[in-house]
């Protein structure tokens, strides 16, 4: 009896430690619903696990209007390589594929490409989000404001922990606004 007592709690240690952290390949859950029109607005990216052409980004800002189509029309602008940098600004369009939750997005840049965009993070107040991707290749930490009390941005890095990223590919986006 002892030695099921101790195997079962060897076991439910080692499941309690599994869950702390998504593995490869577990689909991230993305927030039950989003309210669109709310969604909608500038985002400031705090931090980013970036694609190729963000790597250098300074006052990364992304923009989301709802079209009368339903798509997204996006607007992302950054400054390249430092603040007084050469601005890079970037057009794609995102297209809500989830409509009973609006969380689930397909984001295109080039035509015919689209790629996932899920919103994994949201707050009740709608100022601070995370954007993930099931490849956990790129994620980004997002809010209304350049800035945030560093334990909910801490507590954001957390939950991207806890989605199976490789933290240390984490990068914190400078900003710096008058």
């Amino acid at each position: 009896m002892h030695r099921i007592l101790s195997g079962s709690l060897v076991l439910s240690t080692l499941l309690l430690t599994a869950c702390q952290s998504a593995p490869m390949g577990t689909p991230i859950a993305p927030v039950s619903q989003v309210d669109l029109p709310r969604y909608m607005g500038k985002w400031y990216v705090l931090a980013h696990i970036p694609a190729f052409i963000e790597k250098q980004a300074f006052n990364a800002v992304e923009s989301y209007e709802l079209t009368p189509e339903g798509e997204i029309a996006t607007t992302f602008t950054f400054r390249k390589g430092a603040f007084d940098g050469p601005l890079k600004t970037y057009k794609p369009k995102g297209f809500v594929r989830d409509t009973n939750s609006n969380a689930v997005w397909d984001m295109q840049f080039i035509w015919p490409i689209k790629a996932e965009y899920l919103i994994a993070g949201l707050d009740a107040g709608y100022t601070q989000t995370i954007v993930a991707r099931n490849k956990r290749d790129y994620v980004w930490i997002m809010a209304r404001t350049p800035q945030i009390p560093e334990k909910d941005y801490e507590a954001l890095v957390q939950q991207v922990r806890g989605y199976g990223y490789d933290m240390s590919r984490l990068r914190r986006v400078p900003q710096q606004w008058p």
